[in-house]
C-alpha cells in the first residue's frame, strides 16, 4: 500500500510485512507505522489523526502469483540468493534497507543484472557489476544479491518488492522516446490505469500517472515518486493508445523503463 498527498509530501509505502512505513522519496530507515496508518483485516486501512484532512492518491497492491510479491529478509554480507513466491522471474524489483539509511535500489530486466537505479533519486542507470545483483538475473524461485550494503549488509533488515508482466493485466518494459511514441503493452481492448516511467540514459524523475486522475488526450496530472513535490497538472506527457499508451513530444527524448497496469472494465 502507498499513498501521496497531491498538494505535496512524502511518497509513503506501508508493506504489511514491515513494522513501520518507508518513503519512496527518502533514503531514511523505517518509521513507526502507527503515526501514519493502521491495517485492519476487515475494514482495510485506517488513517491516523496526525495527517488531518488531505487530498491524497492511494494505491493498494495485492500479493498475487505472477503479478506482485513482497519479501522481507536479513542481510549477511555475502553473495547469496533469496527465495520469493512470485512464481515467475521478477522483471522489476525495488529493494530498501529498513534498519538504516540507504537509497532504494531497483532492478529492471531491460537493464540486466549489472545495473540499477535509485527509486528516491533521479540517477540514471548505474553499472554496479556484481555488487548488487551478483551479475545474475532473477529466476522464478530466487533473486540474487551481491555483497553490497545497499541490499545485503550483515545483520541489517530489508524489504524487496517484486513485479512481473501478466498478459492483459500488467506490463514491465522499456522504450526509446523519439518525439511522440506508441508504447505497446499487449492489453487487449484496454488502456493502462496506472503507469510509472523513468528515464535510464540520463537523470530523470519517476513519473506516476493513473486513470483516476486522468490519462487522457490532454494534460495528465502526475506525481513523482522520488520527490515531495505537489502533483503537476499542466503538462501532457502521455495519451491513451489501444493496448498501451502513447507518449507526447513533451516527454524528453531518451531511453525509458516503464511499468503499467491495465484498466478493468
Amino acid at each position: 500500500y502507498f499513498f501521496k498527498n497531491k498538494a505535496g509530501g512524502d511518497s509513503i509505502s506501508i508493506p504489511r510485512l514491515t513494522i513501520g512505513d518507508l518513503r519512496f522519496n527518502s533514503a531514511g530507515a523505517e518509521d513507526d507505522r502507527s503515526s501514519v496508518m493502521n491495517f485492519d483485516s476487515n475494514t482495510g486501512v485506517t488513517r491516523t489523526s496526525f495527517q488531518g484532512n488531505i487530498d491524497s492518491v492511494d494505491y493498494a497492491f495485492r500479493r498475487a502469483l505472477s503479478f506482485f510479491d513482497v519479501v522481507a529478509y536479513t542481510g549477511n554480507g555475502s553473495n547469496r540468493t533469496i527465495t520469493h513466491n512470485l512464481g515467475v522471474a521478477p522483471e522489476m524489483m525495488w529493494v530498501k534497507k529498513r534498519s538504516g539509511s540507504n537509497n532504494w535500489k531497483t532492478f529492471h530486466a531491460n537493464l540486466g543484472g549489472t545495473k540499477s537505479m535509485e527509486l528516491n533519486t533521479t540517477v540514471e542507470a548505474e553499472t554496479n557489476g556484481s555488487a548488487l545483483w551478483n551479475s545474475t538475473a532473477p529466476t522464478a524461485s530466487v533473486f540474487s544479491l551481491g555483497s553490497a550494503g545497499d541490499v545485503n549488509s550483515g545483520s541489517h533488515t530489508y524489504i524487496a518488492m517484486l513485479f512481473a508482466t501478466v498478459a492483459n493485466v500488467s506490463k514491465v518494459g522499456s522504450f526509446t522516446q523519439s518525439g511522440a511514441t506508441n508504447v505497446a503493452c499487449g492489453f487487449t481492448g484496454s488502456t493502462p490505469a496506472f503507469i510509472i516511467l523513468k528515464r535510464t540514459d540520463a537523470a530523470g524523475d519517476w513519473y506516476l500517472f493513473d486513470s483516476e486522475r486522468g490519462i487522457v488526450a490532454g494534460n495528465d496530472p502526475y506525481l513523482e515518486l522520488n520527490t515531495s513535490d505537489a502533483e503537476v497538472t499542466n503538462t501532457d506527457l502521455v495519451d491513451p493508445y489501444s493496448g498501451g499508451f502513447a507518449t507526447t513530444s513533451s516527454l524528453t527524448n531518451g531511453d525509458y523503463i516503464f511499468y503499467a497496469i491495465a484498466s478493468i472494465a
